[in-house]
This record gives C-alpha cells, sequence and structure tokens, in this order.
C-alpha cells in the first residue's frame, strides 16, 4: 500500500508538469502567438523570463513553441532543478534562502525588461520558490541581513502571504514591480500556482500584479509574529521609511501600468489531485478529494485529516478507499533537527494511526524537496511507529526536536522523486483498507 500511495501521488505530479501545461497555452501559427487561446497584436521584441523551481521546463518548452520569436531572455531556478536550454541563459541559485547568484540573476532580469519599449512583449514564466530566488537587496542592506530574514519568516510558522507581504516591500521586482520595469511593454505571465486560492498576488510574491499590501503591513507582520527583535535592523529602518512615505509603494489595483498586463494561472493543486484521483480510480479504489486547500498550523491541518479518516472508515467501504488532500501547512521549527513540513507532518500522523490497522498516509511536497532535504515527503501506515520502537527508534523524539529526516532516514518511509521541476504545494494520500 506504502508503493500504490507513492504510485497516486506521482500520477498527480505528472497532472501539473509545466510542458503539458505550456504546450497548452501557447501556439504559434505563421509566425501569429496566441497566448491562451487569445491572439497576441504583432510586436517588435519578445522577452522572454523564468523564475521559480518549474522554470527550467517552462522555459525549455516555450523556447521549443517560440524559437526564433525570443529575442533575449533568462531563466532562473533553484540548484538542481536546471535543464540544458538552447535560447536563454539558465541560472541556478538558493532556496529556501537567498544567495549571490539570485541577486544577479534578479538584476540582470531587470536590466532586460527595462529595454522593453511600446511595441515589445514580456512574456513571464512564474512558479513557487521564485520569492527566494529573485533576491534583491534594499538599499543599506547586506545579503546577510536579506537572508537572516527570509531564514526568520519561512522558520516562523506565518502563512505564505503574511512572508510574501514583507518579501515585496524588500525588492524592487515583487508586488507588482517586475510589471512597472516593463512598462510600456505589453506583460503576459503564465503562473504555476504554489499558494492557496491561487491568488497571482501572492504567488511567487506577484512580481506582475497589483499589491493590496503596505510597508505598514509588512511591519505590522513582523511583529505579529513575533520577530521584531530579531529581524535584521537595516531592513526594519528599510520599511519603516517605506511607511512614512520617504519610499514608492509598490503599485496598487486600478494603476494604469496593469492595463496591458495579463495574470494567467496554468496549473494548481486542485489539478494534480484530480490527476491522482483518476489514477487511484484506476487502481479499483473509491476516490474522494476533500481540498485543495489546507492550510494552518500543522497540528490543525492533522486533526483535519484525521478527523476525515474517521468519518470515512465508519461505515467500512465496500472497496479500499482513497482520500486526497492538498495545500500546504504551515509549520514553526523550535528544534535544531532535520525535515520538512511534509515528513513532519507524516511522524505526526504515524503517532495517531499507530493501532489503526488498514491505514496508509502519505505526505509529500509536489516539486520533489521537503525542506531543506532531498526528499519529497514520506508514507506511514499503522506500523510505523511498531517497527520504529523495535529498532530503537523514539518517535516522539524526533519529533519534539523536528528531526523528522533522520527518522525516516533509519526506518525507511521517505518519498525520493528527485526535482520534479514543478511545484503546486503539497499533497496528502490516504489510503483505508477494511
Amino acid at each position: 500500500m506504502r508503493k500504490t500511495a507513492e504510485e497516486i501521488f506521482l500520477a498527480g505530479v505528472k497532472q501539473v508538469l509545466p510542458d503539458t501545461l505550456i504546450q497548452s497555452q501557447l501556439q504559434v501559427e505563421r509566425g501569429r502567438l496566441t497566448i491562451a487561446g487569445r491572439p497576441i497584436p504583432p510586436f517588435r521584441s519578445l522577452f522572454l523570463l523564468a523564475a521559480g523551481k518549474a522554470a527550467a521546463l517552462m522555459a525549455g518548452t516555450a523556447e521549443e513553441i517560440l524559437g526564433d520569436l525570443i529575442t533575449d531572455g533568462l531563466v532562473l531556478t533553484k540548484y538542481g532543478h536546471g535543464l540544458s536550454l538552447q535560447r536563454l541563459p539558465l541560472i541556478e541559485a538558493g532556496h529556501p534562502l537567498p544567495d549571490a547568484a539570485g541577486v544577479g540573476a534578479t538584476h540582470r532580469m531587470l536590466e532586460i525588461v527595462r529595454k522593453a519599449e511600446a511595441n515589445d512583449l514580456v512574456i513571464c514564466l512564474l512558479s513557487g520558490g521564485a520569492s527566494s530566488l529573485m533576491a534583491d537587496l534594499p538599499e543599506g542592506a547586506s545579503l546577510a541581513d536579506l537572508t537572516m530574514a527570509n531564514e526568520l519568516l519561512v522558520k516562523s510558522g506565518a502563512d505564505i502571504r503574511t512572508i510574501n507581504c514583507v518579501r515585496k516591500h524588500l525588492s524592487s521586482v515583487k508586488g507588482g514591480r517586475l510589471a512597472a520595469a516593463a512598462t510600456p511593454a505589453r506583460v503576459v505571465s503564465l503562473i504555476l500556482s504554489d499558494v492557496v486560492g491561487d491568488d497571482p498576488g501572492v504567488i511567487a510574491s506577484g512580481p506582475t500584479s497589483p499589491d493590496e499590501s503596505s510597508y505598514a503591513d509588512a511591519l505590522d507582520a513582523i511583529a505579529r509574529i513575533g520577530l521584531e527583535d530579531r529581524f535584521p535592523p537595516s531592513l526594519l529602518v528599510y520599511l519603516q521609511r517605506g511607511s512614512e512615505g520617504l519610499l514608492p509603494e509598490t503599485p496598487k489595483p486600478g494603476d494604469p501600468l496593469f492595463g496591458k498586463v495579463d495574470n494567467l494561472v496554468i496549473g494548481n493543486n486542485l489539478l494534480a489531485l484530480e490527476g491522482a484521483a483518476d489514477k487511484a480510480t484506476q487502481l479499483g479504489f473509491e476516490t474522494r478529494i476533500i481540498t485543495d486547500r489546507l492550510q494552518g498550523e500543522l497540528t490543525d491541518v492533522a486533526d483535519f485529516i484525521l478527523r476525515a479518516i474517521g468519518e470515512h472508515r465508519l461505515p467500512a467501504p465496500n472497496e479500499p478507499l482513497c482520500l486526497l488532500f492538498g495545500g500546504e501547512p504551515t509549520l514553526r521549527v523550535r528544534g535544531s533537527g532535520l525535515g520538512g513540513r511534509n515528513q513532519h507532518l507524516a511522524l505526526h500522523l504515524a503517532t495517531k494511526i499507530k493501532h489503526l490497522a488498514g491505514t496508509t498516509i502519505l505526505c509529500a511536497g509536489t516539486d520533489g524537496t521537503d525542506g531543506p532535504t532531498e526528499a519529497a515527503g514520506a508514507v506511514v501506515d499503522g506500523r510505523t511507529l511498531s517497527d520504529a520502537w523495535r529498532n530503537g527508534m523514539d518517535a516522539m523524539d524526533h519529533l519534539s526536536r523536528y528531526d523528522a529526516y533522520h527518522f525516516f532516514q533509519q526506518t525507511g518511509g521517505h518519498i525520493l522523486t528527485g526535482s520534479t521541476r514543478t511545484n503546486v504545494m503539497d499533497m496528502v494520500v490516504v489510503l483505508i483498507q477494511k
């Protein structure tokens, strides 16, 4: 059943691979470009930018379709997620913590779009991870400051909307500012969503989307999640200057610059769940998609999953049952161990189903990486804890130290896919046998 759960998960990932999605959105016939079924007016130059964990495969497919129409561009992705491209330079950079490679690539992206004129076209291919990868330094700040800020935010347990509110106001590219830099050109962004609700203003920190938040909101967010005393002083000073009106705000809804900007979400978590559901049904499971909007503190998410399991176990199904969940819980890391939210969630759930025969749970990230590890997540069942105990492994100790990675490394259960080159948040696959 563990192998079956992984097979179902991988079918979901396959449904949102960027090459298929890009092929469905970009068409060129007789030199005329159509995007998402909409004819694009003639243009002089085409600039193609891609950023995020899925950027390489998105850009490679776009290269094949657009060919000589491409004038210039750049692709930015996470270390280990790159591919050989034919036309565009590709840079790998730090994620989830920004680094100098990301800063340099972001600077080059801004230089490229600033060359665009009124009769030019800028296509942006955006996916999750771009918030960290598209890194730039506010005035007076160092790379060490920016790295520290991102680490504090990522480990705070705050939701992605809150985190990206802060990121937007420490950047000259996020929060609609990439679109502003491309003005007066036409901008079309094809977006792979890694946020609950698929809001283009949150995905990748919305580089081509209007921003409803402010510098004051960013300062409030830092205070609300308890980081005010630890946040780099140079960045707090910068945000304070912005809140006092001494720095230009991010462009807001209604700004005329967005009159020539289209943000199109072409893939999301629900699409992946539907692919997984099709596979589960083919394998003989009665299949139900419970939600694509898992969010909130990890233990609350676990309780929701456990309630759903309880409700669907009784009465016993006539055939094996598959329950599917998608989204992205938050985890506030308090220990010094290694892992990610999916491994931690799987281990936490293992402690709750230790007497529940016939239940298997897989928790994994569709991007193939969970936290700063090579694992996508983990799969557990009612035997996980007893098997670990016989081998001298204490699950509760590993949970308390936020060290799920080493638990699964020693006991088995890791889901190892390598980079999938896509990213639509996380999936949980629950299999129930009579």
